[in-house]
């Protein structure tokens, strides 16, 4: 029993996204050990008892072999999606203090629809997170006038200050090994070591390969710029753009503005942190996840009142 639970909650979890997912992704994804022998054998009793469905090569609680054509098509349009994130991640890397970058989002599950985002994650150095946030953010701007601001969604800032994720739920966990490390310096190396309480969730995502797609140097004009910042004079700016931000999107949360899929506007601010409201599409992920448990009747075993 405890293995079928821990098959139906990633199967459950990926459905809510309308996504089935193969035999090698349950393994990883389960939150428990079990031999190739186990699993297959609990899966063939699962299907043989209409708990869940084979889609071809992917599994899922619905029956619906429409899916696996969404997903096909998803995964074929993410890998050219991909090839051009890790591109993009390499300019942004040439930013002022930034210190790596990971692709994030729905990419980072190998899924694009076609008006899909590149999601960014970003780590800054030590106390310059504002300043380098804001210049990428202007730059952001100028990709307005050619329509390409869906490529540069920088999402989620941290500071090497500030590694530690404090959510610590499923969506947290899963957006976190999911994360896709692009290009850096050796920070998200630390970044994923700072997060090892992931494995509670998922203990297999150790197994992956977290070493960046890229490894970069900082360039000559990179590194007098961030000279021209190391003094009291970027501290004060650096408290500014963080002040400045954190007015503009209080305003934007108190007017309760939506963006372009609908979704509420909002974001979190700190001196070494810049991340979307967790009160907003997180909780309601987990919200949805809860109830859909629950319909499974697995909700009180995984600890969900």
């Amino acid at each position: 029993m405890k293995l079928e639970n821990s098959i139906l909650k990633v199967l459950v979890y990926f459905d809510m996204f309308q996504y089935p997912i193969t035999y090698e992704e349950i393994k990883f994804f389960i939150d428990l050990k079990a031999s190739d022998f186990e699993l297959s054998s609990t899966l063939k009793q699962m299907l043989c008892d209409g708990q869940v469905f084979r889609l071809n090569e992917f599994y899922s609680v619905q029956n619906n072999y429409e899916l696996a054509e969404r997903r096909i098509k998803g995964n074929k349009h993410a890998g050219h999606l991909l090839q051009r994130a890790y591109k993009i991640s390499e300019f942004l890397f040439l930013f002022p203090f930034v210190r790596g970058i990971g692709i994030s989002g729905s990419l980072s599950k190998n899924f694009a629809d076609p008006n899909a985002d590149i999601d960014f994650f970003l780590i800054t150095k030590s106390n310059r997170l504002w300043i380098s946030r804001t210049f990428l953010h202007l730059f952001k701007k100028l990709t307005f006038l050619v329509k390409k601001q869906h490529w540069f969604c920088m999402n989620y800032f941290v500071d090497e200050d500030a590694m530690l994720i404090e959510e610590k739920n499923v969506f947290t966990a899963m957006e976190l090994i999911t994360l896709l490390p692009a290009c850096g310096n050796g920070s998200l190396g630390k970044f994923f070591n700072a997060n090892d309480w992931a494995r509670e969730y998922y203990p297999n995502y150790r197994h992956r390969n977290f070493t960046a797609h890229g490894t970069m140097h900082d360039p000559w004009y990179k590194k007098v710029i961030e000279w021209l910042f190391e003094n009291r004079l970027g501290d004060r700016l650096d408290d500014y753009f963080l002040r400045l931000t954190s007015r503009r999107w209080k305003k934007k949360e108190d007017e309760m503005r939506l963006n372009i899929k609908g979704n509420r506007m909002g974001i979190r601010t700190g001196k070494h942190y810049s991340k979307p409201n967790p009160n907003h599409f997180q909780e309601k992920i987990l919200m949805l996840y809860y109830t859909r448990l629950h319909e499974f009747d697995i909700g009180e075993q995984v600890g969900v009142s």
